[in-house]
């Protein structure tokens, strides 16, 4: 091959690559809607010889106390679920209150199960809970990967040991072999068994390079008695709905765990369809199939609707201040009342898919019968469409709730109302009237959390959301057909219009959500993209400046660089300052200002980013904000640590210092001085201080970086104060320092010296501006971030800091890790953890490489120092 064959062929590659990264959102959204296509065709066939009528029988035949007590085994594997985030916290040796732990966890199974994909998955309520309770992000993560590993591992384990268990009558259910299920069965048994050997005593294995640090004995048999409790409690739950059968509850519970486990896997909403697929391929040589499909629907309400209903009513009850007076339920109360914008959102999603299935299924006669007597037929056929666009309009709306967006807010209560009112009018819907209401009532007392003025039309839905939509129109074209499957489709049947004549009624329904959602796709993959933020205009960098002056934290000053956008909060009283480099819009630090305004600020920034089609980040923020950045729906994740100087201990005396000691002193005896130069008299020599940059520049080989550094820009270095360094009245060394009015902190930026400089200058230079510091009164002394630092050491970290902590050991050829580190520690300093907010692990790594440029100065800079 030649060189420019294999070079065009490793061009190809990477366009390829590149290709899928940007479009594997779209990708993934494709194949879910074809998986769920396939499994809508499969089930179409299965139920070929059932009728609507066979299953509304099976339905109505269902005992009551069968209905209560699968309701208690749904209540039992709730409750084992919330024991998978207490041993996960203890895992992780941390402790929070048990009624905010048990109601977090219930919140986030309740909505998870019911809805089942990203945007309200039960790791993103997690995050803001938990975020809440004061637990840090690397902790949240290790939580959420201790339930979500569990979880999976439970399920193999329980599957394969009940199908070694009755393989041979599982085999006869199935049609397989028992041979191969048992060899299949053993072959999970012996690799759980390893795991379990391995984990003793809670080793720690290294693959790579990687450490994994694995739960002891008596963890794992813990949870995994968790595990299973769990399971075989919700197959329960399914269980007893189903009529008289041979089928052994074990050999139910295989079949049931391995529904369960192909409907995660197929990533399709709440693995709706996937789930009724496997459990009807598996039971219908057992159990007729109408009696199997009345099962799985009072299933889904019992076991997923009827969870979340709790967790809306006591959120409303909390609302209306009825728990104040038991601490337990309070706390409870308040957890539910936090997360109020998810689960609205979550309860909008399940109304409006509630609203669209109910837009195909036939009216009953008796229903039908008084509405004829009652109204004229224009109002009911009117009814019945206008309320299958409102249920794609809350389907859509939800999404917004969840952003907590006002314009959401009022769009979802409107929605509603109207529904709520064409329910009576279409089909005397009480069931489904009664729901409305109490999502009306939600909305009203818990409008406080939705406060955010954003425009609910510019929120444009992406990939996942589009393909919940298709998931959920397939299902209702699915629906239709299974209903009136022996109805001869003729064109006629558009424009048939009688109270009899349910078949054209459900087809124009289903025809406007069609048109419907095709409006909202089209609508939100060819959007215009929002224009981008020009500079900011001198006007704002100096009203941005006149707020750093009168806040703490000194790094605030790099606004005076003028490289970065500036957002102003609505009061004008605090503002974030970020940059745009691809598809990241990335802010720096914390919100500079009041911090009653810096919620509204994460917001807007993830809204902007959003309208302009990319993605927010957040670079070097505090602890502080993560809350924020939790309720925005962003996940955190550790950058490394910033060494702050309490200058009010700082002495150069004791052993601790010593090293400091000799280098200011050798400094002394080198006949190096120290001053300070006023902002009004840099100007006077700025052509040295240019002379010095240019040198250093040239000697290390490099150029000037932006955004989290300031560069040598005259107007920048003349608008603040330097510490310069002088031999022989010629200034060496120098550096720039950033102060604000209140001198509670102080840092510095720019740090050049010239080539020739005595040995230990810069720690003559440092110890030199620490010493003036505190004579001036100034509290603390930034150091600045020590990039990946303090995660190298961490047992069962996630995958973030065990890769971070790698390259802190083993990165040195890229960049001076540990040499920073070393540096800051001379001065023995507190360290913070500084963290990366972006929306979830993916994008944290493209975000960091979008910083990285940012930075650099595009690949050239990056490429080139």
């Amino acid at each position: 091959m030649t060189t420019e064959s294999h070079s065009a062929g490793t061009s190809q590659d990477g366009q390829v690559g590149q290709f899928f990264v940007r479009y594997r959102l779209y990708a993934a959204a494709a194949g879910v809607i074809a998986v769920f296509g396939l499994v809508s065709v499969a089930i179409y066939r299965l139920t070929s010889e059932v009728r609507y009528e066979d299953v509304l029988a099976a339905l109505a035949a269902t005992p009551w106390s069968a209905i209560a007590l699968a309701v208690f085994f749904t209540g039992l594997s709730f409750v084992a679920l919330v024991f998978y985030d207490l041993n996960a916290l203890e895992y992780i040796g941390r402790r929070l209150p048990w009624p905010s732990v048990a109601a977090s966890a219930f919140v986030a199974y309740a909505v998870g199960n019911t809805v089942g994909f990203g945007p309200l998955s039960g790791g993103a309520i997690r995050f803001r809970a938990y975020s809440r309770l004061g637990l840090a992000p690397g902790d949240i993560a290790r939580v959420i990967a201790f339930v979500t590993l569990s979880f999976g591992l439970g399920l193999f384990m329980v599957s394969a040991l009940s199908t070694l268990a009755v393989a041979r009558q599982i085999s006869r259910t199935v049609g397989m072999s028992p041979a191969w299920l048992q060899a299949a069965a053993l072959a999970v048994v012996a690799v759980m068994g390893i795991v379990l050997f391995l984990s003793r005593n809670g080793r720690t294995i290294k693959l790579k390079g990687l450490t994994l640090h694995l739960p002891d004995s008596r963890t794992s048999s813990r949870q995994f008695l968790v595990s299973a409790f769990d399971i075989a409690a919700s197959a329960s739950a399914l269980y007893v709905l189903l009529p008289e059968t041979h089928v052994s509850w074990p050999t139910f519970l295989a079949i049931y765990a391995t529904a369960v486990g192909i409907g995660v896997l197929s990533h399709v909403p709440a693995g709706l369809g996937v789930f009724e697929t496997v459990i009807m391929a598996g039971l219908s040589n057992a159990i007729s199939v109408d009696q199997l499909l009345g099962s799985l629907v009072l299933y889904r309400l019992i076991y997923y609707v009827l969870p979340l209903l709790i967790a809306v009513v006591v959120m409303l009850v909390s609302e209306m201040r009825q728990l104040a007076s038991q601490p337990v339920a309070a706390e409870v109360g308040q957890i539910a009342t936090r997360l109020s914008p998810a689960l609205l959102s979550a309860f909008a999603l399940l109304l409006g898919t509630m609203l669209i299935f109910s837009s195909v299924v036939p009216t009953p006669d008796a229903d039908l019968d008084f509405l004829a007597a009652m109204l004229p037929l224009p109002i009911v056929e009117a009814a019945h469409f206008l309320s299958s666009l409102l249920g794609l309009g809350l389907f859509v709306t939800s999404r917004g709730l969840a952003l907590r967006l006002d314009g959401a807010w009022w769009m979802a209560l409107v929605s509603a109302a109207a529904a709520l009112v064409l329910s009576f009018l279409k089909a005397v819907a009480v069931f489904e009237a009664a729901l409305l209401a109490l999502f009306i009532m939600a909305l009203i007392f818990s409008g406080a959390s939705f406060t955010r003025p954003a425009s609910l039309i510019r929120q444009a839905l992406g990939p996942t959301w589009l393909a919940a939509i298709a998931v959920i129109i397939v299902a209702a074209l699915v629906i239709l057909l299974f209903i009136y499957r022996d109805t001869e489709y003729t064109h006629e049947l558009w424009w048939q219009f009688e109270f009899s004549q349910e078949a054209p009624r459900g087809l124009r329904a289903l025809l406007g959500l069609s048109i419907g959602a095709s409006v909202v796709a089209i609508f939100s993959l060819l959007r215009p993209a929002a224009h981008r933020p020009k500079p900011p205009a001198l006007e704002e960098i100096a009203r941005a400046v006149e707020i750093v002056r009168r806040q703490h934290v000194a790094d605030a000053n790099l606004v005076r660089m003028g490289d970065k956008s500036i957002l102003f909060s609505q009061s004008g009283d605090a503002f974030l300052m970020y940059g745009i480099q691809g598809r990241s819009w990335i802010a720096l630090a914390d919100p500079v200002g009041a911090k009653q305004d810096f919620d509204e600020l994460v917001w807007q920034l993830v809204e902007a980013a959003r309208a302009g089609g990319g993605r927010a980040a957040f670079y070097q923020i505090s602890p502080l904000l993560l809350s924020s950045c939790a309720d925005a729906g962003l996940r955190a994740f550790k950058l490394g640590e910033l060494a702050v100087v309490d200058l009010t201990r700082f002495e150069l005396t004791g052993s601790r210092f010593s090293g400091l000691r000799q280098s200011f002193n050798r400094g002394v005896r080198d006949g190096l001085s120290f001053s300070i130069v006023a902002t009004a008299n840099v100007p006077g020599i700025i052509d040295e201080l240019q002379a010095i940059s240019d040198a250093w520049l040239a000697h290390h080989n490099t150029r000037e970086k932006t955004f989290s550094l300031g560069a040598f820009e005259r107007g920048y270095v003349m608008s603040q104060p330097v510490a310069v360094v002088s031999r022989h009245d010629r200034i060496i060394a120098f550096a720039t320092l950033m102060l604000t009015d209140t001198m509670v902190e102080a840092t510095v930026d720019l740090m050049r010296f010239s080539p020739d400089v005595p040995r230990g200058t810069m720690d003559f230079l440092f110890v030199s501006i620490l010493n003036h510091l505190k004579a001036e009164g100034y509290r603390t002394f930034n150091l600045g971030m020590a990039p990946l630092s303090g995660m190298a050491r961490r047992e069962a970290a996630p995958v973030w800091d065990r890769l971070g902590g790698l390259l802190f050991e083993h990165g040195e050829r890229f960049y001076n890790f540990k040499g920073l580190r070393t540096f800051k520690s001379k001065f023995h300093p507190r360290w913070e953890p500084r963290y990366l907010a972006v929306s979830n692990g993916t994008g944290a790594a493209l975000a960091l490489m979008d910083v990285t440029l940012l930075i650099g100065g595009g690949v050239r800079g990056v490429i080139g120092k």
